[in-house]
């Protein structure tokens, strides 16, 4: 344990984390017209870093990676940058 984490009740509290792959803006007569395997377009390209957020908070960024091993085929975000805690990204 660290500093931030030592002593502090909380630091065991589990919390969501939300991974931002990009944002799409389609019209409302697009989305009207989705049906299953529609594409819809992100803003992103897929080497784009991802965001995480802690509610409406940015915390951090990275890459997406495959988990290898046991946890072959599942998601798993590499950190590439993360957020000073009293200052932000």
């Amino acid at each position: 344990m660290d500093d931030l984490t030592e002593g502090n009740p909380f630091s065991q509290v589990p919390i969501e984390v939300i991974i931002s792959v990009g944002k799409a803006r389609p019209q409302v007569r697009e989305l009207l017209k989705l049906q299953r395997d529609a594409i819809l377009p992100l803003d992103r390209r897929v080497d784009d870093p991802v965001e995480l957020y802690v509610g409406d908070r940015l915390i951090a960024r990275g890459e997406l990676q495959e988990m290898e091993g046991d946890q072959a085929g599942k998601l798993a975000v590499r950190l590439t940058e993360v957020a000073n805690l009293r200052g932000g990204l």
